[in-house]
Parts: C-alpha cells; structure tokens; sequence
C-alpha cells in the first residue's frame, strides 16, 4: 500500500529532485503536455526549499516516490499568480497555494488524492492560513491531443469543497510536447474557504 507522509525541512529538500522527475514525468501528459527541463524545475521548486511554511507530502511505494503534493504561502508565488487576485477582494496573504498533485498512473485510484489535499489544508490551517486555492490549466475541449477518455477533476475539486474564483485566471508560460517554443497557458483559479 502506498504511504503518505508530510516533508519539511532536510526531508523536503532531500526529496526535491525526485519531485522534479515526477513533474516532468506526469506533466507530459493530458492537459498539461509539458515538456519539462529537469534545470527549470529545479529553479522552480527552489521556492518550496526557500519558505519555512512550504510542504510537500509525499506517496511512497516502499522507499521510492511516486507522488507528491506541494503548497506553500501563495504570497511565495506571487510573481507568477498574484495578478490572477487583482479585482477579486481575497487577499492573497490569507491564501495557502496548493501548487501542483503528481501521481505516477499506477498508483491512482487509492484515495492519495485525497490524502494529499487532506496533509496541505491541514498544513494551512495549522499555519494560520484562512483559504487554500490551486490553478487548473484550461485547454479547449476540442484541442488535438486531449484523449478520447479523459475526465475533467472539476467533480473531485468540487466535492472537497473549491469552486473557480470569478475572474481568477492565472498565466503561465512553459513549452508543450507538440510545440516548438513555450507559449503562455490560462490556469483557473479554484480556491476554498478553510
């Protein structure tokens, strides 16, 4: 059975480099289709290192990860997501960013979702944080990659409780599998009351 456990500190920079494969593994697939750059996700993640509050939990199959969850204080992120706010009335010093769930295909199903937004509400709320929000990447229905079975998580992100802020949409930039340079991608906001 796969084990979930909430790393800080030593435990969470030690586990930073598999982080980075798995997001580059699982995030090449639908919808985010990214070609990932393992130099890039390490700048990246360097935020979850630098923040006291930040955590990542962890799925592990024995010693090896095959999943994680990230959050960290949204004011962290600022400069790519706080843009996303402006209009909004929520204050993004109240919110914990629950920045991205990557999950390896053969452990789905087991209930590790959960478990991680149960470990990173739990980390907010005990932190003093009063919402807890995370960026969904918006791809048309009708784009060429999108597979025939996919299931939107929106049911999912429902029933824990997030709803799309009204008017919250980030943008990010990064390169698609099919592309040839990075172009930006609308991510909307969902965000929930703790």
């Amino acid at each position: 059975m796969t084990q979930c456990h909430v790393l800080t500190g030593a435990a969470l920079d030690a586990a930073l480099g598999d982080v980075a494969r798995l997001r580059i593994t699982v995030f090449r697939d639908w919808p985010y289709l990214y070609d990932g750059d393992l130099d890039y996700e390490r700048r990246y993640l360097a935020a979850f290192r630098a923040s006291p509050q930040a955590v990542v939990v962890g799925a592990y199959d024995g010693n090896r990860l095959v999943g994680a969850a990230t959050a960290a204080p949204l004011s962290d992120h600022a400069d790519d997501f706080a843009q996303a706010f402006d209009g909004t009335g929520v204050n993004i010093d109240d919110v914990f960013y629950c920045a991205e769930s990557v999950l390896l295909d053969d452990h789905r199903g087991q209930g590790i979702g959960h478990r991680f937004f149960d470990a990173r509400e739990d980390a907010a709320r005990a932190f003093g944080y009063s919402k807890s929000a995370f960026c969904a990447v918006q791809r048309p229905a009708d784009h060429p990659l999108r597979p025939a079975d996919y299931r939107p998580l929106d049911t999912f992100w429902r029933k824990r409780g997030y709803a799309p802020l009204d008017g919250a949409t980030a943008q990010f930039t990064w390169k698609d599998v099919d592309a040839d340079a990075p172009t930006a991608k609308p991510l909307q906001v969902w965000i929930k009351d703790l």
